[in-house]
């Protein structure tokens, strides 16, 4: 049987995503909206026989086998899966699910259960790798489900993946991902002011980049957003929005566990401020920006 997948959620990464699905699998299923991002993706694979438009849930649940989403949060979530007419309602059984967000344990886990009652498979699959990643298909993903069906998954996101680990029950993909965005955070946070002291100190950038790249420092960070940071450009990339969203989770869930983080607690609030001062759109590397 020829895989059918249902994708949900055209954004800033699921447009790309779902490119490298419907040049490299079988047919590629997208709910009709009216937005520029949907209008854009239909014009582009308009003489594809592959793409294939449904005008709500209900219908893309009932013609696909795969049902891939990466949305924006829970709330999201529930909406496309729990509400009336919704995917949860009309999917078909051994259907595979999985879902990109980066979303709470707790809606992960809901969502495994109602599934695994429809005898469908859900995997919580957040990624790591930014707008880049989903373009290039090098992103990182870690997933959390049910182990005896991961190869499934592997060949489904081939098309867009880097590396894909299994990291274990269902929610350990969250978590996982709340475990990358602490260790990013702090790494920015640090990279920024060390930029900061080295141009007060007028320091020459693309000497102390090439020195200290290649020794102890040496990040993704470092070699992809020293240069822009001293030049204090931050219109792309991963914006503070997003990264604050994701470190509220970590919050949440520091608060249910009893585990402190003090550094990144601080760090949640610089990019509360970035937020409340416009910079909700911009890259994350401006956490310099607050630095004087």
């Amino acid at each position: 049987m020829k895989n059918s997948i249902g994708f949900i959620g055209l954004g800033v990464m699921g447009s790309s995503m779902a490119e490298h699905l419907i040049n490299k699998m079988n047919n590629l299923n997208i709910i009709l909206r009216d937005s520029k991002k949907t209008k854009r993706f239909i014009s582009k694979f308009k003489k594809s026989e592959k793409l294939k438009t449904f005008s709500n849930l209900k219908e893309l649940s009932e013609n696909s086998n795969i049902i891939i989403s990466c949305v924006g949060n829970d709330r999201d979530l529930k909406k496309i899966y729990f509400s009336k007419g919704g995917i949860l309602e009309n999917v078909k059984k051994k259907t595979i699910i999985i879902d990109h967000t980066t979303a709470s344990v707790e809606i992960t886990k809901e969502l495994f259960s109602r599934f695994l009652k429809k005898e469908c498979f859900f995997f919580d699959a957040p990624v790591s790798g930014g707008e880049d990643g989903a373009k290039k298909g090098t992103l990182s993903i870690m997933v959390g489900g049910e182990k005896k069906k991961i190869n499934i998954v592997k060949n489904i996101l081939y098309p867009y993946t880097k590396s894909l680990v299994y990291m274990g029950k269902t929610g350990n993909g969250q978590l996982t991902k709340m475990v990358n965005q602490i260790c990013v955070a702090n790494i920015i946070q640090g990279l920024a002011e060390g930029l900061f002291f080295a141009k007060k100190k007028k320091l020459n950038i693309d000497k102390l980049l090439n020195v200290i790249s290649n020794g102890a420092a040496q990040s993704w960070q470092l070699e992809n957003r020293a240069k822009t940071m001293w030049e204090m450009k931050f219109d792309f990339g991963f914006m503070n929005k997003l990264m604050l969203k994701d470190l509220k989770l970590v919050s949440r869930e520091l608060t249910k566990s009893n585990l402190k983080l003090p550094v990144t607690k601080r760090i949640l609030g610089y990019y509360a401020l970035l937020v409340r001062l416009g910079y909700r759109e911009e890259d994350t590397s401006n956490l310099i920006r607050l630095l004087k």
